[in-house]
């Protein structure tokens, strides 16, 4: 858009260093702690292995994605479709203070969980994926980024959507997560309906709820030997959705 100026300039064009645009266009991040990888038994009794994302994992992440968004059920393309932008925006510096991790059995990528944080009182919840039908990994990963959120970042709230049925089964309806008024409070994802959690509800019940279903704690004290078996970070040959 171009408007005359009101008063005489000795300029009628200005050179500006992309660097100082991206310096407006992108926020500067507040200090999040890190996630601090974790393991946990899974109930075929392999272990996952539960770290941040690194970023020489995103390019055979998107590749792999690109077929997660072709598949027409359960809601896997809208959510890979999804997912693709939000891993992409990691490497492109387009998303606000996001944190994602990654679920590893024996350095094969089974699952992912992500989210970001709105302000010091809130963190939205954003995907959760799981690769391997048999790992049963969804509610550890799911558990993964709340915990971070819940205990480690200490916000007030968590704020979730559900696209698939079968998300909202196990978190949304399982976890009794009730809902902000609609449609006075919309979630980022299309402008569903916010499924929350506080620090009461968290607190009270829903986070030992959590490991009674998955059988046991997050554990922070990983193992050389989990630590040495998922070194090598590999994406799946096939689709088990």
């Amino acid at each position: 858009m171009k408007v005359e100026p009101p008063a005489v300039s000795s300029y009628d064009e200005i050179k500006v260093n992309i660097r100082e645009i991206e310096a407006i266009l992108s926020a500067p991040p507040m200090e999040l702690p890190p996630w601090p990888e974790a393991m946990i038994t899974l109930p075929d009794g392999r272990t996952v292995y539960i770290r941040a994302i690194q970023e020489s994992d995103i390019r055979p992440m998107l590749g792999y994605l690109e077929q997660v968004m072709k598949v027409e059920k359960d809601f896997y393309d809208i959510v890979g479709v999804r997912v693709y932008g939000e891993v992409l925006a990691l490497l492109r510096k387009r998303m606000k203070d996001p944190f994602t991790m990654v679920g590893l059995v024996d350095g094969e990528w089974l699952g992912f969980a992500n989210g970001r944080v709105w302000d010091k009182t809130r963190a939205i919840s954003l995907h959760t994926l799981t690769f391997s039908r048999r790992a049963k990994l969804g509610w550890p990963m799911y558990y993964a980024k709340t915990y971070y959120a819940m205990e480690i970042l200490k916000v007030d709230e968590w704020w979730s959507t559900f696209e698939s049925y079968n998300g909202w089964r196990m978190a949304g309806l399982s976890m009794a997560q009730p809902t902000k008024p609609y449609p006075e409070y919309q979630h980022e994802l299309g402008g569903a309906k916010v499924f929350y959690l506080n620090q009461d509800m968290w607190q009270g019940r829903v986070k030992n709820y959590i490991k009674e279903v998955i059988g046991e704690d997050l554990n922070f004290k990983v193992t050389n030997a989990v630590r040495k078996a998922n070194a090598t970070f590999r994406v799946p040959e096939t689709l088990d959705l």
